[in-house]
């Protein structure tokens, strides 16, 4: 993600954050708090991709194997690929919004509480 903030000064002067050492991102990575924010993120994110995946691949199955099904008209010209093609869309952004919600809400806070310590030398 590119930003217009200028990249950290060297000089680690007072009004800017210290940059923490590899070793205190080593020592981070292995403690509980981050092990919360990993599992966190991830019984989030696997179960729904997992399920998006599947559904994703039903659907192209479906097109594949159950053409009479699939070229069944719900009404006017519309059938149900085109049903399901366009929920492909909705799921999609769903999944997205879904996930900006439980980030802001579960992910960030812990992921700050963590970066500010880490700039303050705790």
């Amino acid at each position: 993600m590119a930003t217009d903030a200028p990249p950290p000064s060297k000089g680690g002067s007072e009004s800017s954050p210290a940059t923490p050492t590899t070793e205190a991102f080593v020592e981070v990575q292995k403690g509980a708090e981050f092990g919360e924010l990993r599992r966190s993120h991830r019984s989030f994110a696997f179960p729904l991709t997992i399920a998006f995946i599947a559904w994703y691949l039903l659907y192209v199955l479906l097109s594949n194997y159950a053409g009479g099904f699939m070229g069944t008209k719900l009404f006017g010209n519309i059938n149900v690929a085109l049903v399901f093609g366009i929920l492909q869309f909705v799921s999609t952004f769903l999944i997205a919004w879904l996930y900006s919600r439980h980030a802001a809400a579960k992910l960030d806070p812990k992921a700050e509480a963590i970066k500010s310590r880490m700039e303050a030398g705790a």
